[in-house]
């Protein structure tokens, strides 16, 4: 009798923690990715800011489960599913399965915008990061060379759309840059003629975080001499800039952090979907008509017994993951299985160096401790100890000296 088959579709935290639950188990698994590494995303912008190397924050998938012979890790593309025959479509081929777990993830959107792709890069991939990080350090080389003044303002004025987390936190890491630990190495530009401009159509940043900590961020911000426009929308971003209802920013370096989409492999289930093409899924996260078949992750609409949507972070996916990881194990029936809960571990988001926000439970940090808190959980969840060794090295040589880590231009970004 052949053994169960499970295939897991990308080895973000949910696939990933999929995979750990069935580590040594009497099934035959495969997780499929279109990298051969594991990204640990929060600390992606730390690597399009020159903060940290690639290398500190993604690892090898093959080496996380080198020692587990059940697991079986491919580099490829699932291009679609074939619910009937329970195939998967890879690009290079076709799998076989019984149980099946889809966590791509979810990639930029640009509200039907595409064009706009080409001129704002936003923060998803490993590619992502490098692009923007080279975007960044090229832009101050060009602005060295330029002597004449007015001309190198469109070098050295930096763009953020979306105040969200991913648009706070590189907001203050390019004014960082931009202020302190990048132009001392210049000599022809310094600080006062940077310009970081974070735009966001709401009312506040950090929307979904109390106002308390909105205020507080949106006041770090401002203090970093970060330019916040708020209840302010983009209606286009072209090769001069962006432009927003009210005025045109002329600048070489925008950086989309402002939507998501999920990946169209979903679409392929012939599933119900929300606008943002999120399967909705059943209470144990197996799709409608098949138990056998989970979405989670920024993939899957997930709710709460209080209604609220699970939010689409690393947490959210990694509960998902082993939550669905031993319901396999296990062999659960679907008439047995409890409903998926999530339990909020809190939300945080950095602003800079030693400045952070933090809703824990009931909880409200901010300033330092906030960030202490944020240092500690995002190394705690880092995969091997060589990489947590190595980013709390980096974080105190940065803490102590204002350097920046890796600043070499080796030809990623893309001209425009």
């Amino acid at each position: 009798m052949s053994k169960h088959k499970v295939v897991i579709i990308g080895g973000g935290f949910g696939g990933l923690h999929v995979a750990l639950e069935l580590r040594d188990s009497q099934y035959e698994v495969t997780l499929i990715d279109k990298t051969n590494y594991h990204l640990f995303q929060p600390l992606l912008y730390q690597v399009a800011t020159a903060a940290l190397s690639p290398a500190d924050i993604a690892v090898p998938i093959r080496s996380i489960f080198s020692g587990n012979k059940n697991i079986k890790v491919l580099m490829d593309e699932a291009i679609s599913i074939d619910r009937t025959n329970k195939k998967v479509i890879l690009q290079d081929g076709e799998l076989e399965f019984d149980s099946l777990i889809i966590s791509t993830g979810s990639s930029h959107s640009y509200f039907g915008n595409d064009a706009w792709g080409k001129y704002a890069p936003g923060l998803k991939t490993l590619s992502d990061g490098l692009l923007i990080r080279e975007k960044i350090l090229k832009s101050l080389e060009q602005a060295e060379k330029e002597s004449d003044i007015n001309k190198r303002k469109k070098y050295l004025t930096f763009v953020i759309v979306g105040g969200g987390p991913t648009g706070v936190e590189m907001a203050g890491a390019i004014a960082e840059i931009a202020k302190t630990s990048l132009m001392r190495d210049f000599r022809n530009i310094n600080a006062e003629e940077t310009k970081i401009v974070l735009i966001e159509a709401l009312p506040r940043i950090l929307s979904t975080y109390p106002d308390e900590l909105s205020f507080k961020a949106q006041k770090a911000l401002e203090k970093m001499e970060v330019e916040l426009k708020l209840n302010t929308k983009v209606i286009d971003i072209t090769q001069e800039g962006v432009k927003t209802v009210r005025e045109l920013f002329e600048t070489k370096n925008v950086i989309w952090a402002a939507g998501n989409t999920v990946s169209p492999i979903v679409k392929s289930l012939n599933i119900e979907t929300d606008r943002a093409g999120r399967a909705m899924v059943n209470a144990d996260l197996s799709i409608k008509g098949d138990p056998n078949i989970f979405v989670i992750g920024d993939a899957a609409l997930v709710s709460n017994d209080d209604g609220m949507t699970v939010p689409g972070v690393a947490q959210g996916a990694i509960q998902e993951g082993k939550y669905v990881g031993k319901l396999i194990r296990n062999k659960i029936p679907i008439s047995e299985r409890n409903k998926f809960v999530y339990v909020d571990k809190g939300n945080m988001a950095t602003i800079g160096r030693a400045k952070a926000v933090a809703e824990i439970k009931n909880l409200k940090l901010s300033g330092f401790i906030a960030w202490i808190f944020w240092c500690f959980i995002h190394i705690f969840f880092l995969i091997g100890f060589r990489n947590r060794f190595r980013v709390m090295l980096e974080w105190m040589w940065y803490y102590i000296t204002f350097k920046r880590g890796i600043r070499l231009i080796v030809g990623k970004s893309r001209e425009r």
